[in-house]
């Protein structure tokens, strides 16, 4: 796999010609490729901590370490959706989507330390900024669970609407985006209630959200090829930006002031760099059909990007994983 997107980068260099600047090239190189169990997948995440990779992986939760390429399926989840490190602690925090919980893991033995019971169809998570409490987004319900994560219990709601997916955390404030109503819903943690909605015109079915403390912008990715840039300060749609198709996540790496975005129909990773509040678009990168959530090592700038092959499905089907096709992709910061 490695050679192969070797390849296609080569191939992208050679076609864009002699006038392209140092400035076009590729933003990443492909790195090592760790196999792993099949299975579906959802949301990736860093343990900073433990220098390891998390996978919401269907029924488990993957534990991947890079440095060795081991891979290790703890848990017994009904549709694992977001998956954390617990800061502190060798605990990872997954939502269980089929049975509307939140189930605390032991990150070593896999032995399940706590069963919370949180609003319906638990997706998207966050943690607080001391790490003490997780706001899990509750899709179908439109309700946050607020999960006391030192006492292990839910500890209250927070109403909103129904098709909340990824949050990002602006201080007190919580920005979710609603895939269904194609905007972002705000809640004020202070007070535990919903405090006003931003508009997305342009912006369709709003699923991956990062956010940029420093310039206060937030980035919401779309199903309609656009990202949606935010001034969450300002409460307004600052600016629409061309990425890829098929995403569901996106990640803001601090240390390089860009907003990546994995995008798994097109098999291409959008960048966006900011530079003084201002968005610039960079040369996407070729990764593979069916990336579209990864984890970020902020400190490397190494993505870790879920994939896999999938048959073509039967009309009204879904697709079906190739047997022994996945994989974790890894790209590496070409400068």
């Amino acid at each position: 796999m490695r050679n192969l997107l070797s390849a296609v980068l080569t191939l992208a260099a050679v076609l864009a010609g002699p006038a392209a600047s140092a400035a076009d090239a590729p933003a990443f190189i492909p790195g090592a490729t760790i196999a792993g169990p099949d299975g579906r997948w959802d949301f990736a995440s860093w343990d900073a901590e433990h220098h390891r990779v998390l996978v919401a992986h269907g029924n488990d939760v993957l534990v991947i370490d890079p440095a060795s390429g081991s891979v290790k399926a703890i848990g017994e989840i009904a549709g694992a959706h977001a998956v954390l490190a617990v800061p502190g602690t060798d605990r990872i925090l997954v939502s269980s989507g089929k049975d509307d919980s939140v189930r605390i893991l032991d990150g070593i033995t896999g032995a399940e330390v706590a069963h919370i019971a949180a609003a319906a169809d638990p997706d998207a998570a966050i943690l607080s900024a001391d790490g003490r409490t997780a706001y899990v987004m509750g899709a179908k319900a439109g309700a946050v669970s607020v999960i006391d994560l030192v006492n292990g219990k839910e500890a209250a709601r927070i109403a909103l609407k129904p098709g909340l997916e990824v949050p990002v955390l602006a201080g007190n404030l919580l920005a979710v985006n609603n895939e269904d109503a194609s905007e972002i819903e705000l809640a004020d943690l202070a007070t535990g209630k919903a405090a006003g909605v931003i508009a997305l015109p342009g912006c369709e079915g709003p699923t991956g959200m990062a956010y940029a403390p420093e310039a206060g912008l937030s980035l919401s990715t779309c199903a309609n090829g656009k990202a949606a840039l935010v001034n969450l300060r300002a409460r307004k749609l600052v600016a629409l930006l061309p990425i890829g198709q098929g995403p569901d996540t996106a990640i803001w790496d601090g240390l390089r002031h860009r907003f990546l975005v994995p995008c798994g129909k097109s098999g291409t990773l959008s960048i966006i760099g900011l530079a003084s509040g201002k968005p610039r678009v960079e040369p996407a990168v070729m990764t593979e059909v069916s990336a579209r959530t990864a984890a970020l090592d902020p400190s490397t700038g190494k993505l870790y990007l879920p994939a896999g092959r999938f048959q073509v499905a039967e009309s009204g089907m879904k697709p079906t994983l190739v047997s022994g096709s996945f994989h974790i992709l890894t790209l590496e910061p070409a400068r």
